[in-house]
């Protein structure tokens, strides 16, 4: 019996445009890992972490589409931003900077 499950053709384009990022990142990083978070009404948040630890993200319209993307890229999902994959992160100047000016308050405006 042949599958008659229907698919959106907007939302698989997007997913398409999406999995091009991700294996751009990925190509430019050295292979990449994901994980897919859930935003409520915005969508969902695919956070990409690359084999030198460089590491980005891109949002989706629904957790499905983003699902969708990750599976087409062909890069490993993991279910939590913990552990080995969390460590696998490299941050630089910028992101302490940010970290550091959100846990004093925010920066300084004058």
């Amino acid at each position: 019996m042949a599958d008659t499950q229907a698919v959106d053709p907007k939302a698989e384009q997007k997913a398409a445009r999406l999995a091009q990022q991700i294996s751009s990142f990925a190509k430019a990083h050295g292979g990449a890992e994901g994980q897919v978070a859930y935003l409520g009404r915005r969508g969902a948040r695919i956070v990409l972490v690359g084999e030198d630890g460089g590491w980005g993200d891109l949002v989706a319209p629904s957790y499905a589409i983003a699902e969708r993307a990750v599976e087409k890229a062909g890069i490993t999902a993991h279910e939590n931003f913990d552990g080995e994959f969390a460590a696998k992160v490299r941050t630089g100047p910028y992101e302490w900077s940010r970290m550091a000016g959100i846990q004093v308050g925010g920066p300084s405006n004058g």
